[in-house]
């Protein structure tokens, strides 16, 4: 029997797509990559990075807010960090192909990202994996998987 993973596990995952997708979109624009390649990537990024923040605002914040000690203002820091990036992502959508300033745009991203995940990783997870029991996790879990279906069954 597979053991599926907790809602820390599941979101521990999706900050690892974070990072691939962000290396790759780099990656891509430090090689001059096509252009199309990186908006699909961009593309790619935005889509998870607005799923997975709704995912975390809905899901695990509610519950660190009440059960983790300084749980409100950790959550509090979070999501100003989600308002952060979706900016980010809004001003990158609005920019022709080309423009000087997607440069700088990305590399504010990327900075902001890497730390914005480490943060989560270490002062909202860690801390919530302490406090919160193992079957108060993966019951998160498994309400988040559900949710997730449901809307994939919805369509766009």
């Amino acid at each position: 029997m597979s053991r599926r993973p907790d809602i820390l596990g599941e979101f521990t995952a999706e900050h690892r797509a974070v990072e691939d997708l962000l290396a790759r979109i780099e990656a891509g624009a430090a090689g001059q990559e096509a252009g199309a390649e990186q908006d699909r990537l961009l593309g790619q990024l935005t889509d998870l990075l607005f799923s997975h923040c709704a995912a975390e605002e809905e899901h695990l914040f509610p519950v660190v807010q009440h059960d983790v000690p300084d749980g409100g203002a950790i959550v509090f820091r979070c999501i100003h960090d989600h308002l952060a990036i979706g900016q980010y992502l809004a001003d990158l959508q609005t920019l022709p192909p080309g423009d000087p300033a997607l440069d700088t745009l990305l590399g504010g991203l990327a900075e902001l990202l890497r730390r914005h995940l480490a943060t989560e990783e270490k002062q909202l997870f860690a801390p919530a994996r302490k406090v919160l029991p193992a079957a108060a996790r993966n019951a998160l879990a498994e309400r988040l998987r559900a949710d997730r279906a449901e809307i994939a069954e919805a369509g766009p």
